[in-house]
């Protein structure tokens, strides 16, 4: 341990030290003036603080003996209490007679000060010094209760962290196989600037995904940003196949929320509406407000997912992505219970996955 750890323990150490006999001597005194002339006072007053100040500096020696000894086992330390405490008093003893020797000491009673101890075979001062003793342990396991206590929630939160980085930076394998293959493609046909220009996309959406941390919110016009970066390059895959519908009330743009959050939402569109149909399909992302409320909603005019919970636990387990059950993880992680994912039909027909979370702006 080192001198700069060291300094903390010792200050509190030495305030508890002056609190704790501070507090017997005025227990003396209060005690004192229900029966003692008030001429003695200050004499007799003087003598406690003296004999505290003798208890006080053999006390601290005591403390760096239970130090000694405390990670060795239990029963040593027992031992050691025992035994230290005895010493100490015994020391303490002769000190206390030659106080008492003294004309202003002589009409003070330090042996017992007028009380019977708990051990009436023992001094009182070896009482005294035992239930020190226990109070010193006693506040130096609270002081390791407290420690361990903020280590927990340190490693809590770091798991609250970490949790949510590792949702956040799962990009689904199979949206860079397909992009970097359509690259390719294009390369070979010698469309250069269409290649160019889906490289360009791709690395800017790739660079607001890393850019952006998992613990920070970004406004939903910036995320809607990214998401166009992403239909961009997907609508060079699928060309006309691919219809999308964008309408952001005003008001919802400055409203805060998880980035990367639409992105999957959309990609599940893209798969089962667009990709499995020859015709291909339109998307409608939406986001308003509704009392203090920020509601996004993803739909299809796909299929449709009769059973949601089946399709969430197979997108998440096999594609190893983000995918939807890492989006409700997600939000669960950052929000709680303050916060609502649904899957519904959409009319006539179609998917709609509705987001409503609370409305925060910067």
């Amino acid at each position: 341990m080192t001198a700069n750890k060291l300094k903390p323990n010792n200050a509190r150490f030495i305030i508890f030290q002056l609190l704790g006999w501070s507090g017997w001597v005025v227990l003396l005194i209060v005690r004192d003036l229900t029966f003692v002339p008030a001429e003695y006072m200050v004499s007799r007053s003087g003598i406690f603080i003296l004999d505290a100040l003798v208890g006080m500096t053999l006390t601290t020696c005591l403390r760096y003996l239970y130090r000694y000894v405390w990670e060795m086992a239990a029963y040593i330390r027992v031992v050691t209490v025992l035994a230290g405490s005895f010493v100490v008093s015994v020391i303490w003893q002769p000190i206390k007679d030659v106080i008492t020797r003294t004309d202003i000491g002589s009409s003070v009673d330090l042996t017992d000060y007028g009380w019977v101890s708990f051990l009436s075979i023992l001094p009182f001062s070896f009482s005294l010094v035992l239930v020190w003793s226990v109070l010193y342990f006693c506040i130096k396991y609270y002081q390791l209760f407290l420690v361990e206590k903020d280590k927990s929630l340190r490693s809590e939160a770091h798991a609250h962290e970490a949790q949510l980085r590792m949702l956040r930076y799962q990009l689904n394998p199979h949206f860079l196989f397909n992009t970097l293959n359509a690259i390719s493609t294009l390369v070979l046909q010698k469309d250069t600037e269409a290649a160019n220009s889906m490289l360009t996309k791709l690395s800017k959406f790739l660079r607001y995904s890393l850019d952006h941390d998992p613990l920070d919110q970004v406004d939903v016009a910036h995320e809607i940003g990214s998401v166009r970066l992403y239909l961009d390059i997907e609508k060079v895959r699928f060309e006309d196949r691919m219809k999308i519908e964008l309408n952001i009330d005003p008001e919802a743009e400055r409203a805060l929320m998880p980035s990367m959050l639409l992105q999957p939402l959309i990609e599940n569109s893209v798969k089962h509406a667009i990709a499995r149909s020859e015709e291909g399909g339109l998307i409608h992302i939406s986001a308003r407000l509704v009392k203090r409320r920020l509601i996004i909603e993803v739909a299809d005019d796909g299929p449709g997912i009769p059973d949601y919970r089946a399709v969430v636990e197979r997108n998440s387990a096999s594609s190893g992505g983000v995918g939807l059950k890492n989006i409700r993880n997600r939000l669960q992680e950052i929000y709680g219970s303050d916060h609502e994912l649904t899957f519904s039909t959409r009319e006539p027909v179609g998917c709609k996955v509705t987001v409503i979370i609370p409305y925060e702006t910067e």
